[in-house]
Order: C-alpha cells, then sequence, then structure tokens
C-alpha cells in the first residue's frame, strides 16, 4: 500500500509538472496559429492562376474538355455516344431509364444525362473563355494556342446548336471574373455566334502560316466554321472554306488515349460494358422487330462500320447487352486506347462536295452508285463522288447511311434548318430525322425491308 501510495504521489508531480511546462506553449498558440493548418496541393482557387503557368493550366484543361464532349473518358459517355441513340447510330441496351427514353423519343424534361450532355458542352466552352482571357493576359505571344481556345469554344457552339433546340443561352463571364447571364437564343443566333468564335481563331493564324501547329489549328478552325455555316444554310459558302487547299485529305484534329487516363467511351460503353449496340432497322432476338425511318447501319453492313453480333463462350448463343435482352451488336471501329478524329480531311471533302449535310442529292458522295472504301471514319481516306443513275436518287434523308457511315459516331448531327427541331421533336433533337420510332411487326414492310437491304450490301460488294 505505501509503495503505491508513493507511485501515485510521484505520476501526481509529474503530471503537474508537464502542465506546468506546457503553459507557455500553449500561451503561444492562438486562432492565427498555422501549426495544423492543412495545405490542399490539389485545390487550385482563381487567384492562383493569374500567372503564366496558370494561364498554361487553364489552357490544357480546356482541351481536357474537348475530349469530354467527344469521345470523352466519363462513366456516362459524351454527347456524341449519348446522341447517337437519336441518330440512329446506337440503340440503347442498358438498364437506365434515361437511355431508353431517349433512344424512344420520350425524353423527360428532369432526364439527368441530358443535362450532363448539355452541361458539359456549356463547360467546354467556359473553359475555353478563361483560357483566352487567361492567355492574352500572361501569354501574348502564343497566337496558335489562343486560337485552339477560340476553335473549343466554336467547336462547343456548333454543337450546341445541332444537338439543342432553341433557346439555348451563352453565358459568360466578363472581364472581373463576374457571371453574365445570357437570355435563351434561337438556333440560328448559336450558330453564328460559333462563325464569330471561328473568325476570332482564324485571325491569328495566316492562311500562309506554315507550321505544324497553326496549320493543324487554323484547318480545325476553318471545318468548325464550316458546320456552322451549314446550320445557317450556307452551304456554298461552307464548300469554299475547305477546299483541298486549305484543308487536304490528310488533316485530321485527334484525341488520344491511355489506359492509365481513361478509356475511349466509344468502345468503353457499347463493347466493353454492352450499354449500346450498333443502330439498326431490324430488333429483337428473332430479328424481326422492324423500325421504321430508321437508318440500318449494321444491317447494310457497309465496311465503314464493321458490325457484328456477339457469340457467347458456348459458340452458339448470341452475347445479351446489359439489360439481359437485348442481341449485343458491337463494331470494330474502336478497341480501348483507339485515336479518334475530332476533324478530318473526309468531313472537309464532304462539305465541299455539299454531301455532307443534303446527304443523298442525286449524284453526291452519298447517293447510289459511289464505291464504297473500307477505310474507317477515323481515317482521312476519303471515295469521290461519282455519277449519279438517272433518277436514282439516295433514299435516307441527309446525311444517309453512307454520310453517316464515314462519321459514324462522331458527333456529326447537322440537319438542315428548316427541318430543325421539327413539331414533336424532343428537346435533345439530334436525330437524322423528325419522325418518332414506330416499332411494328409486318411481313409486307420487313420484305421490302430486306429487299433494300440486299441493294445495299451488293453496292457495298
Amino acid at each position: 500500500m505505501r509503495l503505491y501510495n508513493t507511485i501515485a504521489a510521484r505520476v501526481r508531480v509529474a503530471v503537474g509538472i508537464s502542465t506546468v511546462a506546457l503553459i507557455p506553449l500553449l500561451g503561444a498558440c492562438n486562432a492565427t496559429d498555422n501549426l495544423l493548418e492543412a495545405v490542399d496541393p490539389d485545390l487550385i482557387v482563381p487567384e492562383n492562376a493569374n500567372s503564366a503557368e496558370g494561364a498554361l493550366a487553364i489552357y490544357n484543361g480546356a482541351i481536357g474538355r474537348l475530349k469530354t464532349i467527344g469521345p470523352s473518358t466519363a462513366g456516362e459517355g459524351s454527347t456524341w455516344l449519348f446522341g447517337g441513340l437519336l441518330a440512329d447510330e446506337w440503340s440503347t441496351s442498358s438498364t437506365f431509364v434515361q437511355n431508353d427514353e431517349t433512344d424512344q423519343r420520350t425524353i423527360q424534361i428532369n432526364n439527368g444525362t441530358v443535362n450532363t450532355m448539355y452541361r458539359q458542352l456549356a463547360r467546354a466552352r467556359t473553359s475555353a473563355n478563361e483560357g483566352i482571357r487567361g492567355l492574352k493576359q500572361w501569354r501574348p505571344t502564343e497566337a496558335t494556342r489562343i486560337a485552339e481556345m477560340y476553335f473549343v469554344r466554336a467547336y462547343a457552339e456548333q454543337q450546341l446548336a445541332n444537338d439543342f433546340c432553341n433557346g439555348i443561352p451563352l453565358s459568360g463571364i466578363d472581364s472581373t471574373g463576374t457571371i453574365v447571364y445570357d437570355i435563351p437564343r434561337p438556333g440560328t443566333f448559336v450558330f453564328t455566334a460559333a462563325v464569330a468564335s471561328a473568325d476570332s481563331g482564324l485571325a491569328l493564324i495566316p492562311a500562309t502560316a506554315t507550321a505544324a501547329g497553326d496549320l493543324l489549328v487554323r484547318r480545325a478552325l476553318l471545318v468548325t466554321k464550316a458546320r456552322a455555316l451549314l446550320g445557317l444554310g450556307q452551304i456554298a459558302e461552307a464548300a469554299a472554306l475547305v477546299t483541298t487547299t486549305a484543308v487536304p485529305n490528310t488533316f485530321t484534329y485527334d484525341i488520344t488515349f491511355a489506359p492509365s487516363s481513361g478509356d475511349n467511351t466509344l468502345w468503353n460503353q457499347p463493347s466493353s460494358q454492352r450499354r449500346y449496340t450498333v443502330g439498326d432497322s431490324l430488333e429483337g432476338r428473332g430479328h424481326n422487330l422492324l423500325v421504321k425511318n430508321a437508318i440500318p447501319f449494321y444491317s447494310a453492313q457497309d465496311p465503314r462500320v464493321p458490325s457484328r453480333y456477339t457469340i457467347s463462350s458456348n459458340g452458339k448463343d448470341t452475347t445479351l447487352s446489359q439489360d439481359g435482352s437485348i442481341p449485343s451488336r458491337t463494331t470494330t471501329l474502336w478497341a480501348r486506347s483507339t485515336t479518334v478524329a475530332i476533324y478530318n480531311g473526309m468531313d472537309a471533302r464532304l462539305i465541299e462536295d455539299g454531301t455532307y449535310y443534303v446527304g443523298s442529292a442525286c449524284g453526291g458522295a452519298d447517293g447510289p452508285g459511289v464505291p464504297l472504301s473500307t477505310a474507317p471514319p477515323r481515317s482521312p481516306a476519303y471515295d469521290p463522288p461519282a455519277p449519279g443513275r438517272p433518277g436514282d436518287c439516295g433514299r435516307v434523308a441527309r446525311s444517309g447511311l453512307r454520310g453517316g457511315a464515314r462519321r459514324h459516331g462522331r458527333g456529326h448531327r447537322d440537319r438542315e434548318p428548316s427541318r430543325r427541331c421539327s413539331r414533336g421533336s424532343s428537346s435533345y433533337n439530334t436525330a437524322r430525322r423528325g419522325q418518332i420510332t414506330r416499332r411494328i411487326r409486318s411481313g409486307v414492310a420487313l420484305a421490302e425491308y430486306r429487299a433494300r437491304v440486299a441493294e445495299w450490301q451488293t453496292q457495298a460488294a
């Protein structure tokens, strides 16, 4: 007991001495002391970007936003992929109701995926504006990078006008960093804004430029401006911009991928996760459910969209998609890290020929009788127009099977202004047709359809 009391007394004395010793230390601490402050190196506030290095970081971020618009690395997809549900490039095969209602043209106002697609385009445009402001202030001599920011902005604007109906605000940020909210604008206004953005970029890179970086950005700006002019119905003016001299067949503005930074979503969502399946006019496990007015990308077997049903490991059954009911149709156009062209020389040639947009004109590149190549749409290779047969105009509207196959999956939604957002169309209107999809069983219609497919396949041989 005496030993216990002695130890306890010593402990009390030691604690008392320690407490007294800590009093000066505690007195030195106050509310402004930063001894325990944790610095987060990942948090970049606006004032930290006010430097040459910060401007370069914003530039790189804007290029990343462009990637998100297109082939993306995002889990849900991108405007290219999701919009393809309305453009017949893809059919939904996921368990997400947002995808199903988009494929069925019954989109609800609260469709969260549509909101995400719009947000991606708006964020790319905002990032480009921030990049323009930062580069002009801190790196004013880097004209090529500034011009590339105008390209990102112009691309986002023309894609907004192509993907969405009238009522698109073009909000921005003024020189003080204050948000300036815009009013809803008609599509023609947004196309005109895209033309102006492209012109601002083109003014920074003369037509006589020879540096590789200058040529890449200038050609991308020319194709972007041409697409916006198509949206305004100025077909001849668009064609004059993208001649072979201005935009040669070898041109390509690419987005690249690496496993360490994310997969190409054009492969990930359709082929890996099986949430999208190559679009067709025949659905159902028996391939006898006719989808009228759709472009038969699978059945036509156009070599530009190599596609197939996936056979299960037993060698007999067709693999089902994520939803467990739709047979999985995939394309070999893209692998996990396949490079994808935002634009290339083929796009310029289709605009130059006047067939990019009007599609199935007699004798045009989308008309019957045109020899097909095996070059996928990511390649600049191009099939020149061939003389059309008298009275044999293409039957597939506008972009059509041929032009659509050349640009499959790459977000090309261009439609003539007279049909843009027609009555009965959805708020997310990227459809190549204005009619609601009707799924019917009809022996006569099915026979006619199969005869037409046989004709397409003969032409593709």
